[in-house]
């Protein structure tokens, strides 16, 4: 089974969120689409950096030119000083309408298995028509201030204590709190150990869920 398959990915925009492996799983989706034929976008409604090995146009007449000669190509807007991107000059309507998938990276994490997500997150565009919300199974077992992105308020939301260690509970207390019709990605199964937590924390959540590894490859629908 491909991820793309396990997370039910519809033609049209996809929105990523959440924390745990964003930017890997867009650019697996990606590769797996348009080794199928399809013709796939890689953006971003916040900040990314730039795909390695994937054709980059910042541009309108750039992104015109890419797609006469790749299946699989990213978009955005420099953000000068930082090597980073920002959404495509494009409106994303406009770029559904060109692509076959356009696959957005909606959130940020800082780097952290988990996060709770403030008033203004996630930046989910409103022609998507499936958001996947990704969570990295590392940050089980740890504390929420050392596993959380934002974990004030990830803490509140979960009604635990700063220093109390992220259990499958604590975690489904927070991303079903948080959800609004979301599909779920648990990463990071990259041990049976992490596996079985991830499953144990797919059997609580509200919404559709899939355990895996991007690292190993695996992935599988709970």
């Amino acid at each position: 089974m491909t991820f793309g398959e396990a997370l039910d990915i519809p033609a049209g925009v996809t929105a990523v969120i959440g924390s745990g492996g964003k930017t890997t799983l867009l650019s697996v989706l990606g590769r797996e689409l348009a080794a199928a034929g399809r013709s796939v976008l890689l953006c971003t409604t916040t900040k990314i950096y730039p795909f390695p090995d994937v054709p980059l146009a910042v541009s309108t007449a750039e992104l015109k030119q890419v797609r006469q000669k790749h299946r699989l190509f990213c978009a955005g807007t420099p953000l000068p000083g930082t090597g980073k991107l920002t959404a495509p000059a494009l409106p994303m309507a406009a770029l559904a309408e060109r692509f076959d998938y356009v696959l957005v990276e909606a959130d940020g994490a800082a780097g952290h298995p988990l996060k709770a997500h403030a008033p203004h997150e996630p930046v989910i565009p409103p022609e998507a028509r499936q958001v996947i919300c990704v969570a990295g199974l590392t940050g089980l077992g740890q504390p929420i201030a050392a596993a959380a992105h934002r974990p004030e308020l990830y803490a509140r939301l979960a009604g635990a204590g700063m220093d109390e260690a992220v259990t499958p509970e604590i975690a489904a207390r927070v991303l079903n709190g948080e959800s609004t019709g979301w599909r779920y990605f648990l990463n990071q199964a990259d041990t049976p150990a992490l596996l079985e937590r991830g499953q144990a924390l797919a059997a609580l959540l509200s919404g559709p869920a899939a355990v895996g590894s991007l690292w190993k490859g695996d992935i599988q629908c709970l």
